[in-house]
């Protein structure tokens, strides 16, 4: 690491390929790091967002054999935007279909935001292949949880909210998500590509302490936005294909790995009191709060917590 990152420098993939799947879509994947180091596997966020280079930064490139794979519908996984056959039971054989694929026999996981509720979502599904889990910006998918993200974060964010309330009719504005699922499902671009991008700059708008228009940028992109934007609204409109609770209720049987929570205390996407329900359920994994951040895995403290963690577990195998 550098003296002005966190982060570990930039790395390229030394593999790389398209894992099929029995339906449309092919699902990117790629490893970077060491071949022979612990198989981590990074689980990105949205659902809908896709991966980025800097996201194998996190992980010492002697140490982790460094898996990276886009979700379906998103980045470079096929077809883009694509909803059929895309669910969270879906993502979860194509995580254990990719782990047979690269013959990994246990791997940590990681993941933050919707990577946090998919991740967990996984080791409830498959505890045996999960060497622990890292998860950070912690996301149940609760009612409760979209509702907020839809309204309630205005409190903190009152002219975004209000942006993404007023590019919907009045008559609309008390179901935003209904409204915004039936434009972003709309084949037609004209209707589709301005909700898309309305809701994706809204959500990076709100995932920083401080302003980050780079973030705004990449998000409003009319690839990622589409994604981003259309899954999200797919997911949150079938409440993630689970049942309601599942993973609050499934806890018990991810006790025995180990884990650690890293939560900014000033995230206003997945607010801290939904961290601090999963750590009373789960009181074994340890629970890290970053007094100065927001929701992002790079803003400065977060990023270098995970870094810390990643790094403590590698040398002993847990994060006390």
């Amino acid at each position: 690491m550098t003296d002005t990152t966190p982060l570990y420098p930039d790395i390229q993939p030394y593999a790389s390929g398209m894992l099929p799947t029995p339906g449309v879509h092919r699902i990117y994947w790629e490893t970077s790091g060491n071949p022979d180091g612990i198989p981590v596997l990074f689980v990105h966020g949205g659902p809908g967002s896709g991966t980025a280079a800097a996201q194998r930064r996190f992980f010492d490139p002697a140490r982790y054999r460094i898996v990276v794979f886009d979700q379906r519908g998103c980045g470079r996984s096929t077809p883009h935007g694509e909803l059929a056959d895309n669910t969270t039971p879906h993502l979860i054989d194509d995580m254990e279909a990719l782990r047979e694929e690269l013959g990994i026999e246990r791997w940590l996981i990681f993941g933050g935001s919707w990577g946090s509720t998919l991740a967990l979502a996984y080791a409830e599904a498959h505890p045996e292949p999960c060497l622990g889990l890292v998860l950070r910006g912690i996301f149940l998918c609760r009612k409760s949880e979209i509702d907020w993200f839809l309204y309630g974060i205005r409190a903190f964010f009152p002219e975004a909210q209000r942006a993404l309330a007023e590019f919907i009719p009045e008559a609309e504005r008390a179901d935003l998500l209904a409204a915004y699922h039936r434009r972003l499902i709309d084949p037609d671009p004209a209707v589709h590509l301005p909700a898309a991008h309305r809701w994706a700059v809204f959500e990076a708008s709100c995932s920083t302490l401080r302003p980050n228009p780079e973030l705004v940028a990449a998000f409003g992109s009319e690839k990622t936005a589409l994604s981003l934007a259309r899954i999200e609204a797919h997911y949150f409109t079938n409440d993630i294909f689970l049942p309601e609770n599942s993973l609050l209720a499934g806890i018990d049987r991810v006790r025995g790995i180990p884990g650690i929570i890293v939560q900014g205390r000033y995230d206003a996407v997945c607010p801290i009191v939904t961290a601090d329900t999963l750590t009373r359920a789960w009181p074994e994994a340890r629970y890290v709060i970053v007094p100065d951040a927001g929701h992002s895995a790079f803003e400065p403290g977060i990023a270098r917590e995970l870094v810390a963690a990643c790094d403590r577990f590698a040398a002993c195998g847990g994060f006390a």
